[in-house]
C-alpha cells in the first residue's frame, strides 16, 4: 500500500471513529458525566505508556516531560482538553448532540478566527465572509431559540484554543496527548478513589456490557489519535480539512436520525449557514494549499 492510501485509510478511520464517539457515549450516559471523564483520562494514559513502551517511544515521552517549556504549554492544553471532553460527554447525555455537531462545524472557523488574533495570520476575502457567515448561524439560533448555543461554542472555542496552544508549543501528537493525561491523571484518579471510598461510585454498575464499554474508554480515546497523527504525516493540510468534516455530520446524522432530536426550521437556517460558511472556507482553502502542496511534491 503506498503512503497515501495508507494515509488516506488512517485519516478515514480515525474520523469516523470520532464521527460515532456519541454511539458510546449515549450507552454509558446512565452514568456521571465526570466520572466517564476521569476513567477516560486515567485509562488512557495507561493506554499511552504502554503504547510508547511498545513502540520505543518511552525516550520522547521522558524528553518531551524534562522541557519546562512544552510541559507549560501542555498544562494550559490539558485543562482545555479536559473542558472539552466533560461538555461532549455531559451534551450527549443531555441528548444535546445536535448542539455539540454545530460546535464541530464551526471549529475550523473558529481556528482561522483565533490564527488571525494570536499569530497574526492574514485572512482572506472568502475567509472573512465564512466567520461572518458562521457567526450568522449562531446569531440565528441565539434570536430564534432565545438561547445562547453555549455547547457549540464552548467546544468550537476550547478545541480551536486548544490547537492554536498545541501550535505554538511544538510538540508531536502522541507524547503530547500522553503528558497531557499523566497531568490529568493524579486528580482524575483521586476522584474515582474518593467515589470508591465514598460509597458514591457507580462503577461497576451491575451492567458487565456497560463495564466493558468504560474500561475500553483508553484504546477508544487514543486509537483514532494515533491514527489521526499517521494520516498527518501522510497527506496534505487540504486534504485533512475536508475529511474533518466526517466528525460533525457523524454526530448530525445520530443526532436528528438516531436519537430523534428535533430538528426545525431555525436549526435549517442556522446549519444552512454554517454549511455555507464551510463550503466556502473548504474551497479557499484548496486554492490557497494546492500551488504550495504540489510544489513541495507532498502526497495526494
Amino acid at each position: 500500500m503506498s503512503e497515501g492510501k495508507r494515509g488516506v485509510l488512517q485519516g478515514l478511520t480515525a474520523y469516523c471513529i470520532w464521527g460515532t464517539f456519541p454511539l458510546y457515549f449515549k450507552a454509558l450516559s446512565a452514568l456521571p458525566a465526570t466520572e466517564i471523564l476521569a476513567f477516560r483520562i486515567v485509562l488512557s494514559a495507561l493506554f499511552l505508556l504502554l503504547f510508547a513502551a511498545a513502540t520505543g517511544a518511552g525516550a520522547q515521552l521522558l524528553a518531551t516531560l524534562r522541557d519546562r517549556r512544552t510541559v507549560a504549554f501542555l498544562t494550559c492544553t490539558t485543562l482545555l482538553v479536559a473542558t472539552n471532553w466533560l461538555v461532549f460527554i455531559s451534551a450527549v447525555a443531555r441528548g444535546k448532540v445536535l448542539e455539540s455537531s454545530l460546535g464541530y462545524y464551526i471549529n475550523p472557523l473558529v481556528s482561522v478566527l483565533l490564527a488571525f488574533v494570536f499569530l497574526g495570520e492574514r485572512l482572506t476575502a472568502r475567509q472573512k465572509t465564512a466567520i461572518a457567515l458562521a457567526a450568522g448561524g449562531v446569531i440565528v439560533q441565539t434570536v430564534s431559540l432565545g438561547k445562547v448555543p453555549l455547547v457549540s461554542l464552548v467546544l468550537a472555542f476550547s478545541f480551536g484554543l486548544y490547537g492554536l496552544v498545541r501550535k505554538v508549543a511544538r510538540v508531536q501528537a502522541m507524547p503530547g496527548l500522553a503528558v497531557e493525561m499523566l497531568l490529568l491523571t493524579p486528580p482524575a484518579a483521586g476522584y474515582v478513589v474518593w467515589l470508591q471510598a465514598a460509597g458514591k461510585a457507580s462503577f461497576p454498575t451491575g451492567s458487565s456490557m456497560t463495564d466493558i464499554l468504560l474500561l475500553l474508554a483508553g484504546i477508544i480515546t487514543a486509537t483514532p489519535l494515533i491514527l489521526y497523527g499517521g494520516a498527518l504525516n501522510r497527506l496534505r493540510l487540504s486534504t485533512m480539512g475536508i475529511m474533518q468534516y466526517i466528525v460533525p455530520s457523524g454526530h448530525f446524522i445520530l443526532a436528528v436520525f438516531v436519537f430523534g432530536e428535533p430538528f426545525t426550521r431555525v436549526h435549517l437556517v442556522s446549519f444552512g449557514l454554517i454549511w455555507a460558511a464551510l463550503a466556502l472556507y473548504t474551497y479557499d482553502s484548496l486554492g490557497v494549499l494546492r500551488p504550495a502542496t504540489a510544489a513541495a511534491g507532498q502526497v495526494t
